[in-house]
């Protein structure tokens, strides 16, 4: 029961954001709405009759939920925010993740230009979307400024530690309003001949207390770790916070963590989420960046690009990321909604395809990919109204098959994600017709494909019911998340 109380505290730690400014939106997403619906093949034959369709709603449409996308990189250029901004509201994240910019704010000594991150914040909170921001990298206008890039060093020099605290303080004072939630730093683990485990803790203790010291209800998030399973640079910080009776200062940890299997990274994090509940089982833990890439390997760089990929195997992998975290109750960051151009002089040089939107060369939109619509799907579904069912009372027959149960609160209606986490995700993959057990909560079920968005009725000779208990006979699981749910949790379009 101690992981569904942690789970509870995920969920209320990330699900909401202020909502101050108000700019007019309502033609961009009336634009991106309006849209034709992309021509979207899963290789998923279901052969039962089709009733409708997921509707999908606007963030500014969801009360709450624990979704964020990725706006990453608009610190260094590599992503246009106002090429993408028509996409966003219309996407159903609640949050976004954002980065500062140290350098980019202030390129002058002691002079900020806050203009560019203003217009970013502004629009996005009038969209219904609250962001969160991650305070990096180094300035290398001050010597020992550290590297404004992936992986760069630390801030080291007296000056450079000064000049760092008043940007942060500059940065806090500005956004406190608009923003909860500050992230210190993204993946130092990656620096590994420039940052230590102790070096980061006394960076991140020195920044996070003077968040609070501005911004008193402020949720500090701690790592943005690009490897889960180093340990040894984790467990400094704590050490750290409890020899200084600071524990206080770490609400939220984010990892990262990139594997071509999804489902295989989960027993990484239970092994990271139990070495830092000894210390604080307070701490919530939050997927802070994951996505696949959408093109073969000669084409993406970044995570996982010793492997090929395509629009379809990319849909399929966010899928079962999104939807295994939130099963365990982690709140997640979907990596990312564009693609991002990294250029000359950072960790790496290239097109960075996971975005959920493809691009063009001058970084502006081509169009989304299979990917975004299949985001879509879930961020309208699955928000603060799905709750997970702290029993999971479902029972699968097979091997390799993860499944999780929710009930929908207003009408108690259950749904069951399902897919098998056996490989990599296919392009070409043949369903496992798989009979499923549920104690729940069912009138009239269907079956729905979460990348296309298609309900269709499961037929009464393949479901039968005993007092609370149904069975579902011969349902095709494929290597995505797919869903039985009883048909009045759904906003549905015919």
């Amino acid at each position: 029961m101690k992981k569904f109380g942690v789970i509870q505290k995920v969920i209320t730690a990330v699900a909401v954001g202020c909502l101050i400014w108000v700019t007019p939106v309502a033609a961009q997403i009336q634009q991106v709405s309006a849209q034709k619906p992309l021509a979207i093949e899963t290789g998923l034959n279901v052969s039962f009759p089709e009733v409708g369709k997921l509707q999908t709603r606007t963030a500014k449409e969801i009360s709450a939920s624990s979704w964020s996308i990725g706006g990453e990189t608009l610190d260094r250029d590599y992503t246009d925010y106002h090429s993408y901004k028509k996409y966003l509201g219309p996407l159903g994240a609640k949050r976004i993740r954002l980065q500062g910019g140290w350098a980019k704010c202030e390129k002058v000594k002691g002079q900020y230009d806050f203009a560019w991150l203003d217009a970013i914040v502004q629009d996005a909170v009038a969209q219904g979307v609250s962001p969160w921001i991650e305070l990096s990298y180094g300035n290398p206008i001050y010597e020992g400024g550290g590297e404004a890039k992936l992986a760069g060093a630390l801030p080291t020099a007296p000056q450079a530690f000064e000049a760092w605290d008043n940007w942060v303080r500059a940065m806090v004072t500005r956004y406190k309003n608009q923003v909860k939630d500050w992230e210190i730093w993204n993946e130092p683990d990656l620096a590994k001949d420039k940052i230590t485990g102790e070096s980061y803790a006394d960076f991140y203790i020195r920044t996070a207390e003077l968040i609070r010291s501005i911004q008193p209800d402020a949720k500090l998030m701690a790592f943005g770790l690009a490897s889960p399973n180093r340990l040894e640079f984790v467990e400094p910080l704590f050490i750290m916070l409890k020899e200084q009776n600071k524990l206080n200062l770490v609400d939220i940890l984010t990892y990262h963590g990139y594997s071509p299997n999804p489902d295989n990274s989960y027993p990484i994090i239970e092994k990271l989420r139990q070495m830092v509940w000894q210390y604080n089982p307070n701490v919530v833990f939050m997927q802070g960046e994951n996505g696949a890439p959408s093109t073969p390997k000669e084409v993406t760089i970044g995570a996982m690009r010793d492997h090929d990929w395509t629009e379809l195997t990319q849909a399929k992998w966010d899928l079962r990321r999104m939807l295994g975290d939130h099963g365990r109750g982690i709140a997640t960051n979907l990596f990312t909604i564009s693609d991002m151009h990294y250029a000359a002089g950072d960790h790496m040089v290239g097109v960075n395809t996971k975005g959920l939107l493809k691009t063009n060369p001058d970084k502006t939109i081509e169009r989304p990919k299979m990917a975004y619509k299949a985001a879509q799907h879930v961020f309208s579904l699955f928000d603060s109204q799905i709750q997970l069912s702290s029993t999971q009372e479902v029972q699968v027959k097979g091997e390799n098959i993860s499944a999780f149960q929710y009930a929908h609160q207003p009408t108690k209606g259950t749904l069951v994600t399902v897919w098998n986490k056996e490989a990599k995700p296919a392009d070409t993959y043949e369903p496992t017709l798989t009979d499923i057990t549920v104690k729940g909560s069912f009138k009239q079920p269907v079956f729905v494909d979460l990348i296309t968005g298609v309900v269709y009725q499961i037929p009464a000779k393949q479901w039968k019911k005993s007092g609370t208990t149904h069975t579902f006979t011969q349902i095709p699981v494929p290597d995505y998340p797919v869903l039985i749910a009883e048909s009045s949790a759904l906003r549905m379009s015919k």
